[in-house]
């Protein structure tokens, strides 16, 4: 009886799969991306959040969101707080722009809730097809650069210098060598095609470092810890200040973007797409990943997205909502693991940041390197992140940029009136209100 539920459901047959393929293609996600139970707590304490309730909150929201993507979406795509948006909340809008956590957890909140509205009036095909590839081939690599320049100088490979601005860390001390050592680990395990490299890359240097005696094991599992801490303790009223307008629009503009990449990209690697090459209840997958992003702030973390790590599942044959499920069911588990996740140290986590920059400086491989007036913006837009130390920042100027540069070239016809609007407010942002 319940097979035949779970079949009817999930349309299992129609997909041509069945739920031991389901099973094993959600494991094989998971593994992949179960880095983030331990390297969000880890970005988002040094906001000053408590570590505990952020792990808490990670596991539910990715649960949360997962099975609102698997239950009514019915795809095999997982969600989880999102990489790059954790650290432009902890470091950018936190501790770069001297904002409470709270308020930024009211950004998140705003943002999720822009998506939502902007997924049921149907206007995000607009907005993402407004907006150039250049640009947004600049801003994922710059998010990389970004999570680079943070993994490097977490693990004091990268100090600062009055000189220069920055320099080399002395690479003799072991936060250092563990993680490069990570780093290389997890790069060699992934070009070998071993599920869950990331993860075993944290765990080992993790493990190396405690047999060495440089770092403390705190235990394996144990009751969950308390949420209390976050638990709707968004700011609302303080992430209505105009100076947050940009941070709202930051992380509405990174997940909206990052959502519909990878979700066209997992769906073309399942064969999800329908004959028009376009995806089936697109807005109930939308609609899951901004639900998702609004539980998280309430919760108590950063921005939740869909993860290209998804496409692990489907390489193992996940075709259906079951898949995600099955995730969602893990990260529920995960949550008896929490001193675990304590035990990991900064370091360990840093290489891991490090191998994630690798794969999203990977779009600049796409630009259009021949043309000035798109390749300019490119890489404006991708070194003002790590250089300013703010995803925001970069967006700015990824778009003033190509405006100016579209312009004075002549080719104001390449120009659409999104990118103009958006060009402008940014231009006012920095007169009036920086």
């Amino acid at each position: 009886m319940l097979k035949r539920l779970i079949d009817d459901h999930f349309k299992l047959a129609e997909h041509n799969t069945d739920v031991k393929t389901e099973v094993i293609a959600g494991i094989t996600t998971f593994l992949t991306m179960a880095y983030i139970i331990f390297v969000n707590p880890s970005i988002l304490s040094e906001a000053g959040m408590d570590a505990g309730a952020v792990f808490v909150a990670t596991c539910l929201a990715a649960a949360v969101g997962s099975l609102i993507m698997g239950l009514w979406a019915n795809y095999p795509i997982a969600l989880a707080p999102g990489m790059g948006l954790n650290a432009f909340f902890t470091y950018g809008v936190v501790l770069g722009m001297g904002y409470t956590w709270e308020a930024a957890l009211g950004a998140v909140f705003f943002s999720g809730l822009c998506f939502f509205l902007l997924s049921v009036f149907k206007v995000r095909e607009w907005i993402v097809n407004s907006i150039p590839l250049s640009l947004r081939l600049g801003i994922a690599a710059g998010i990389g650069l970004f999570l680079a320049m943070i993994a490097l100088k977490n693990a004091g490979i990268v100090v600062a210098n009055p000189a220069t601005y920055v320099a080399l860390g002395d690479l003799s001390q072991p936060p250092a060598i563990y993680a490069l050592l990570g780093f290389f680990v997890i790069t060699a395990l992934a070009y070998l095609r071993v599920t869950g490299a990331v993860m075993i890359g944290i765990l080992g240097v993790t493990v190396l470092a405690m047999l060495l005696g440089h770092n403390e094991f705190g235990g394996l599992v144990s009751m969950p810890p308390s949420i209390a801490p976050t638990f709707m303790a968004l700011d609302l009223a303080g992430a209505l200040d105009v100076a947050m307008l940009s941070v709202i629009f930051a992380f509405l503009f990174v997940d909206l973007f990052d959502t519909s990449g990878t979700l066209i990209g997992v769906a073309h690697r399942g064969g999800l797409l329908d004959k028009d090459g376009k995806l089936p209840r697109l807005g109930r997958a939308m609609m899951a990943d901004s639900g998702a992003s609004m539980a998280g702030a309430v919760l108590g973390t950063s921005t939740t997205t869909s993860y290209i790590e998804s496409t692990a599942g489907i390489v193992s044959g996940g075709r259906t909502g079951l898949t995600a499920v099955v995730v969602a069911v893990l990260f529920l588990i995960s949550l008896f693991f929490a001193p675990l996740a304590g035990s990991i140290p900064a370091y360990a986590t840093a290489g891991a940041l490090l191998y994630v920059a690798v794969l999203m400086a990977g779009s600049l491989a796409h630009a259009d390197w021949e043309d000035p007036t798109d390749a300019a913006p490119v890489l404006i837009a991708a070194l003002a992140m790590p250089l300013t130390f703010s995803i925001a920042e970069g967006i700015a100027l990824g778009f003033i940029s190509y405006a100016a540069i579209k312009t004075l070239s002549g080719r104001f016809k390449d120009l659409n009136p999104a990118v103009i609007v958006l060009a402008l407010l940014f231009v006012m942002k920095f007169l009036f209100l920086d």
